[in-house]
């Protein structure tokens, strides 16, 4: 995220174009996130969290060697895989680890791992790219992803072989989610409608439609699904789905165009970005694990509704930030966003695995990063959206992309965007009001 600016003009492209840089790395994790948690159940989570590590290193040594926009979207795709094989193995194997009714605790201690990285991440990320260059940051990945990978073989050689080797694996189903999320993409993208046309965009609602409508015949159908569709009949899950993806998308742009307004319009350095970023990534690491463990005690309805609100203010500040807006006020926003974050995310993925029997926790953790990846990726698209749309209405020019240069217009455009984030902020709201007092069953 910190890099993303320096990596636009580095590239010779826009915003919307690195924009998916930051897309195509969720496509993965959206596709094949609940095939991995399959393939993880069968053939044992190290091996598949070991590989993943070994697609990681591989995909940020080749992001570091890209010469232009397009080599750098294709090696994001190759890291993705190995995010989307990490995240459904990493995830299982704490949730395994735990003893039955810690798994609020567990989940917790996960996003409070991966919070680390967040926090570690930013400062480095920003000292790099003003010392030495961009693409130092895809080389540094190179080590952790190395002895994530030798760590992973060392300890599986130990654990008993899986009994679910005789469950079949539901490729076609992989491979029509993973169309379906790519079509997803590519309708909600500026660029691609704008170099496609009206007439072939219309091709392409008709071909996501038929892609859909195969997708849901093939899964009723088939006795070993990849997605199984009475999970979201579950009320905790249901409920669970709907608000974790409304929240990720809120999340996801947030993230996407504060780094522009930092650096383009406060003209901060990427340095000073990533002290700003330890902000939220500290927050979201020390409280992660409080509302795992207050999950297990109190249940999640009290601590979902406080993630939303604070998010809700976060977004707020943002629809109030002007050109000449003191950094204390962004930083304030992702402060909070840190905070909505911690309460939201960790007592929402905790109930909804607990809901499921153990020999379905695999899937249903890829369900969820296929969430993750979605709202994300959502957020991303949509922020392109409705920035581009507000940006062309500010300016009075219909065929112009969002340019941080032209600073009242852009950031009058963002205000419009984080309005839209706090209007979509009313779901998870919902859905938590919705959920009553949800408490763990014994699966």
């Amino acid at each position: 995220m910190i890099s993303v600016p320096t990596l636009a003009t580095a590239l010779g492209t826009d915003i919307l174009g690195i924009s998916w840089a930051l897309i195509v790395y969720q496509v993965p994790g959206i596709g094949l996130g609940v095939v991995c948690g399959r393939l993880g159940d069968i053939y044992g989570h190290h091996k598949m969290y070991g590989f993943g590590m070994a697609m990681m290193a591989v995909g940020s040594f080749l992001c570091g060697l890209s010469q232009d926009v397009f080599q750098l979207i294709l090696f994001r795709f190759l890291q993705g895989v190995g995010g989307a094989m990490i995240q459904s193995s990493g995830r299982t194997l704490a949730f395994k680890s735990m003893p039955e009714g810690s798994e609020g605790k567990a989940q917790g201690l996960m996003a409070m791992s991966h919070q680390f990285g967040f926090f570690v991440g930013p400062p480095i990320g920003g000292l790099i790219i003003d010392l030495v260059n961009w693409r130092g940051i895809f080389f540094l990945l190179l080590l952790p992803s190395l002895v994530g990978m030798v760590l992973s073989f060392m300890t599986g050689r130990a654990v008993v072989e899986s009994a679910a080797r005789s469950r079949s694996v539901d490729y076609l189903g992989a491979l029509l989610f993973l169309g379906l999320t790519i079509l997803t993409t590519m309708l909600l993208d500026q660029k691609i409608a704008e170099v496609i046309g009206t007439g072939n965009q219309a091709l392409l609602i008709l071909t996501f439609v038929g892609t859909l409508w195969g997708f849901l015949s093939h899964e009723k159908k088939t006795p070993s699904p990849m997605i199984d569709l009475t999970f979201f009949s579950i009320p905790v899950f249901g409920y669970g789905s709907v608000g974790l993806l409304m929240a990720c998308i809120t999340q996801g742009l947030t993230t996407f165009i504060t780094p522009f307004y930092l650096q383009d319009v406060l003209k901060l350095s990427p340095t000073f970005m990533g002290i700003i970023f330890l902000v939220p990534s500290l927050l979201s690491m020390v409280l992660s694990p409080v509302s795992g463990a207050m999950t297990d005690r109190i249940g999640a309805r009290f601590l979902l509704i406080t993630g939303v609100l604070f998010l809700m203010v976060a977004f707020l500040i943002g629809a109030n930030l002007r050109a000449d807006s003191h950094w204390i006020l962004p930083t304030t926003l992702l402060a909070l966003v840190g905070i909505g974050s911690a309460f939201f995310n960790t007592p929402s993925q905790a109930v909804m695995v607990s809901s499921l029997p153990k020999e379905h926790w695999g899937i249903g953790i890829g369900i969820i990063n296929g969430i993750f990846g979605l709202g994300h990726m959502l957020g991303i698209s949509l922020s392109g959206i409705f920035l581009t749309l507000a940006f062309r209405f500010y300016s009075g020019d219909p065929g112009t992309t969002p340019n941080p240069v032209d600073t009242q217009v852009f950031v009058a455009s963002m205000n419009v965007t984080y309005l839209f984030a706090l209007g979509i902020s009313l779901v998870p709201l919902l859905t938590s009001i919705k959920s009553k007092k949800i408490t763990f069953t014994s699966a």
